[in-house]
């Protein structure tokens, strides 16, 4: 079963006990969240008016809040998350009563809202939650931010692959951009073979290096 775990700077995350990994970093689960997806992702797209998200592993939620707690008015989003393994009910009400509480019933919303159809959070916020795996994922429009939060490679390495690289790649509008907290060499390889401008920047709390990379 998978069970709620404190992290380094008090927040809290998901231990998935059948591979042993966290859903965010054990050293600061907000702060990984901020600082690789909405600092490293989102706010270098906050120039445009319509924007984009899709989010490869739904899990926590925790990447959907802070994207929209972050947001503007004068900004449109459009955000879908890919979730193949949903946490339970439990769990995830366990989860959101970690946050304070202004955030507890927002987290609770994306958890509760019903998968396959779009909902508007705030007039210009609309959130999509799929149920399916990556591979099988058939995606309807262009985006302009992929965050790519997948397990690691040595957890989920079929979703690591040049295949799955090169299926993203083709889902990003021009300038478009993958964030990852990964910064593993056969990834950047993959990256740059597809036809991305890898960046590999500081990465967040105990970890040395994260990727970027714009199409």
């Amino acid at each position: 079963m998978n069970s709620l775990i404190k992290t380094n700077d008090g927040s809290y995350s998901i231990l998935n006990n059948s591979i042993d990994e966290s859903y965010h970093s054990k050293h600061g689960a907000i702060a990984e969240s901020l600082y690789v997806f909405i600092q490293q992702g989102f706010l270098q797209k906050h120039l445009l008016h319509k924007l984009s998200i899709l989010e490869i592993g739904f899990g926590t939620g925790l990447n959907a809040l802070l994207t929209i707690k972050n947001s503007t008015k004068e900004q449109s989003i459009y955000y879908e998350s890919l979730e193949k393994h949903p946490l339970t009910e439990e769990l995830y009400y366990s989860y959101c009563k970690t946050l304070n509480s202004e955030n507890q019933p927002i987290c609770q919303l994306l958890h509760e809202y019903s998968w396959e159809k779009s909902h508007h959070i705030t007039p210009q916020f609309s959130f999509r939650k799929t149920r399916c795996n990556l591979q099988t994922f058939t995606p309807t429009n262009k985006f302009d931010i992929i965050y790519f939060d997948a397990f690691s490679p040595r957890k989920q390495p079929e979703l690591w692959t040049k295949d799955i690289f090169s299926k993203l790649y083709s889902c990003l509008n021009q300038q478009g951009l993958l964030v990852t907290y990964c910064a593993k060499g056969q990834v950047k390889r993959d990256l740059k073979e597809l036809g991305f401008h890898v960046e590999t920047l500081p990465g967040p709390p105990n970890k040395k290096e994260m990727i970027r990379a714009i199409k």
